[in-house]
């Protein structure tokens, strides 16, 4: 009796603990799902208020959170979140890492918005058991992350009309349960992926010029990659006459295989000279290319231009930099990019400082080389300054004048609540100064420099909102009176400017729009299909010029002037490079208008 007795107790012990058990469990569960929606509403702005006019967390009721806009829930009277669905809310800001706390989610839809950053490395981590997930049409960049391969559970895969670049990981191939996979309209190149269990499309990789295999082209038998950047210190016969030979090679195949080519950026056709140049300058290289520009060759590269930038800027300690940033510490960030993260430096004497410290790899090694090379030679009222740098071991730093006013793009999409209106004389102030900072890049310098990455995040506005160009990772320079020296290397400048220059002239002409208009350089491009053709028929008649320029422009009184913007604006985007104007052609006509 007395072992039946016992035995009984012991089940009911048994089954009291694990109803205890799972009732925690389902607690800790929801309220991490409360806590996810908390971060995700926090770190995303939300201009046209979807998410502020329902998302109310003084509710305590269970199931609260499933009456929320664009939340699925597992059951409605339970709050665990199934799915997130923000399809085309206008949702800004980056990747909201806050998301791993929606620990049962299985979709994420952030596609039609204005996200930007790069996809999260982790994201595995941030999405475990995601079957569907969505970024499209939005303004994504840096490289896919092979990660995402983990994702094992994906069946739906779509990261069309972003702005990624590199390769598209191979391993992505092995996703057993795939079943849709896009990434068209991106600036992706290098072999498409196998798959496996299921057949993709040619136009789910369309617009990206340098994608190939699969169904698209046959990918050529040697993918050789180069990132030429005119470094005329490396003038060994065998590389000169290579490269020469390549670019030789490159012309004839352009002249008679590919007499055109769309180019998804700037919706038009490229020349064969620009043809060329873009193919020497992908960034990805194969594992041979890798072994021959070895860690040794790229340090003495570096040793080499930093003892040429110490006569330009100063070389400073990292303990001194760790002290100024408190310990570079997450209070003091100031922005966060592909390369690097940048944070307020306060001096003892009270003066601020903008110090970059770059991750570690190869990409910010070249960067950290490119920036010493130009920015720490150059001085110009609308370049940001280049005071100091620092390397010590695997630290790389780069220390800038602190600018106060953030950049163009704060001002230009920052969102409601806190929006910063820039009247039309300032816009025109900050063309003007773009412009002009470019033109003396492009013309009057020493060496002719293209920068390659104008954008109104590399805009930054002092406390006078005079523009400075940031971000010089990507420029590339020439000097022309080294170029056809006796060294027997031969480059026609002509060529070079036309490739490289007429790219930043196409680039600032975005910009100019942006000013002109408010709207993102993405949203232009995919509203209006071909710019310049836009443009062409806006500016053959100015009776719907109200329709596309910034609401807080209208009824100002400077009609005109913005009609003549925008004619400026469409020589700038023109599809082929040799009929855009120079950029001191450009300062030259802007400045006329002030």
């Amino acid at each position: 009796m007395e072992l039946e007795i016992t035995k009984v107790y012991a089940v009911f012990l048994h089954t009291f603990i694990w109803s205890l058990l799972g009732s925690f469990t389902a607690t800790v569960g929801t309220e991490t799902d409360i806590a996810c929606l908390k971060s995700v509403k926090a770190s995303l702005e939300d201009p046209f208020g979807y998410l502020k006019s329902s998302w109310d967390f003084s509710n305590n009721t269970e199931g609260f959170i499933c009456s929320f806009t664009g939340v699925d829930c597992w059951h409605p009277n339970e709050n665990k979140v199934l799915n997130l669905r923000f399809s085309d809310m206008g949702l800004r800001g980056r990747f909201p890492l806050g998301i791993e706390n929606c620990t049962s989610l299985t979709g994420l839809d952030l596609s039609g918005n204005e996200i930007e950053g790069p996809i999260p490395f982790d994201i595995p981590k941030r999405l475990p058991f995601v079957t569907s997930l969505d970024l499209s049409s939005n303004s994504f960049s840096g490289e896919i992350p092979s990660s995402i391969a983990n994702c094992s559970h994906l069946n739906i895969l779509k990261l069309d009309h972003n702005r990624l670049t590199g390769h598209i990981p191979q391993e992505i191939g092995g996703l057993s349960r795939i079943k849709v996979f896009s990434v068209s309209d991106n600036l992706l190149s290098g072999p498409v992926p196998n798959f496996a269990n299921t057949t993709v499309l040619t136009q789910d990789y369309a617009n990206n010029n340098g994608l190939c295999g699969g169904p698209l082209r046959r990918c050529p038998v040697n993918r050789r990659k180069f990132n030429l950047r005119f470094d005329y210190s490396f003038k060994g016969g065998f590389a000169i006459g290579y490269t020469v030979s390549l670019i030789s090679a490159i012309v004839v195949y352009a002249s008679y295989c590919v007499p055109w080519v769309y180019m998804g950026k700037k919706n038009g056709m490229i020349t064969i000279p620009e043809l060329v140049m873009l193919m020497l300058r992908r960034k990805n290289k194969n594992p041979e290319l890798e072994q021959l520009a070895s860690l040794s060759t790229m340090e003495f590269l570096l040793e080499k231009e930093i003892s040429t930038s110490q006569h330009f800027v100063t070389r400073m300690s990292s303990i001194d930099l760790c002290n100024a940033t408190g310990n570079f510490s997450k209070h003091n960030i100031i922005g966060v990019g592909q390369i690097g993260t940048m944070y307020k430096a306060s001096l003892p004497n009270g003066w601020s400082l903008a110090v970059k410290k770059l991750y570690i790899s190869e990409q910010s090694e070249e960067q950290f080389i490119s920036e010493l090379k130009t920015l720490g030679r150059l001085r110009h009222d609308n370049l940001i300054p280049l005071l100091g740098f620092c390397k010590e071991a695997k630290t790389r730093l780069l220390v800038y004048k602190y600018v106060s006013n953030g950049s163009l793009f704060d001002w230009l999409h920052s969102w409601e609540g806190k929006k910063k209106v820039l009247k039309w004389p300032l816009r025109m102030k900050i063309a003007a100064g773009i412009a002009k900072g470019l033109a003396w890049l492009h013309h009057c310098c020493s060496f002719r420099v293209a920068h390659l990455n104008i954008s109104k995040k590399c805009i930054l506005l002092d406390k006078d909102l005079e523009p400075k160009l940031s971000n010089f990772g990507m420029s590339t320079f020439i000097n022309p009176n080294e170029v056809n020296s006796s060294s027997g290397f031969f480059m026609d400048v002509d060529f070079w400017e036309e490739c490289f220059l007429k790219e930043d002239v196409f680039n600032f002409g975005i910009v100019l729009l942006e000013l002109i208009t408010g709207k993102m350089g993405t949203v232009l491009s995919s509203s209006y299909g071909s710019l310049d053709e836009w443009l062409s028929d806006l500016c053959s008649s100015s009776s719907s010029l109200y329709d596309c320029i910034d609401k807080h422009l209208i009824g100002q009184g400077h009609d005109h002037e913005i009609f003549q913007c925008l004619k400026i604006a469409r020589n700038c985007v023109l599809r082929f490079p040799e009929q855009r104007p120079t950029m001191l052609d450009v300062y030259m006509t802007i400045s006329s208008n002030n």
